[in-house]
């Protein structure tokens, strides 16, 4: 089941809850809700435990610099706060008020793919006390690795296309960069370009992953 909701902020923004059958054991928040929400069907097809999923729906502005300008803090700090403290504050709150939900850092995760991988990554890196997990497909260029890394980090499953060099090339600087500070990081490459369809599978991988590991 998928439940839409519109909230005030930025002249009116979608959220999307995938609620799985069973009571949730894991939640994953994420930009791009109008696409991520979805995948809790194949989760389902795959007999995953049950994950909800959250999705802040990104901009109704066809220009691709203002989805950029939301997901990426190196593009405009004022925007990206904003839309950060949206995500982690209001939609959180709801979330917990409106569906009786408490999940765990531990059994949280924040996921993205291209600009919202690096939403992902910047989140789990600013608020590891709320996301002990972060998926990332495919980052672009905009959020790179910080020369200090916070000393608490999330344990992080990236994932980018042998046929995507440019996206291919920025997870590899991520993934070395995390290894180094100690974070526990799995990395996938699978056949593909810059496209949803083996998101979508590694995804569901991530979400087993974080079982096995919990």
């Amino acid at each position: 089941m998928i439940v839409t909701e519109r909230f005030d902020y930025d002249r009116g923004r979608q959220v999307s809850v995938y609620m799985p059958p069973s009571p949730p054991r894991a939640i994953v928040f994420s930009g791009d809700g109008q696409l991520i929400s979805t995948w809790g069907r194949e989760l389902e097809v795959l007999r995953a435990p049950p994950t909800m999923i959250v999705g802040v729906h990104s901009t109704d502005d066809k220009d691709e610099m203002a989805r950029l300008r939301e997901y990426s803090p190196g593009f405009d700090a004022e925007q990206f706060s904003a839309h950060e403290g949206f995500l982690i504050h209001d939609v959180r709150e709801w979330v917990r008020s409106k569906f009786d939900v408490s999940i765990p850092a531990d059994r949280t995760i924040v996921a993205g793919a291209s600009a919202g991988a690096e939403l992902a990554l910047a989140l789990g890196l600013r608020h590891p006390e709320m996301f002990g997990f972060v998926f990332a497909a495919s980052p672009g260029a905009g959020y790179r690795p910080p020369a200090k890394m916070p000393s608490v980090l999330p344990r992080t499953y990236l994932t980018a296309g042998t046929l995507e060099p440019f996206f291919l090339e920025n997870a590899v600087q991520w993934a070395d960069a995390l290894k180094a500070a100690g974070a526990e990081v799995i990395f996938s490459t699978p056949d593909g370009g810059h496209g949803d369809p083996f998101w979508k599978t590694e995804f569901a991988k991530m979400v087993f992953w974080s079982y096995m590991g919990g």
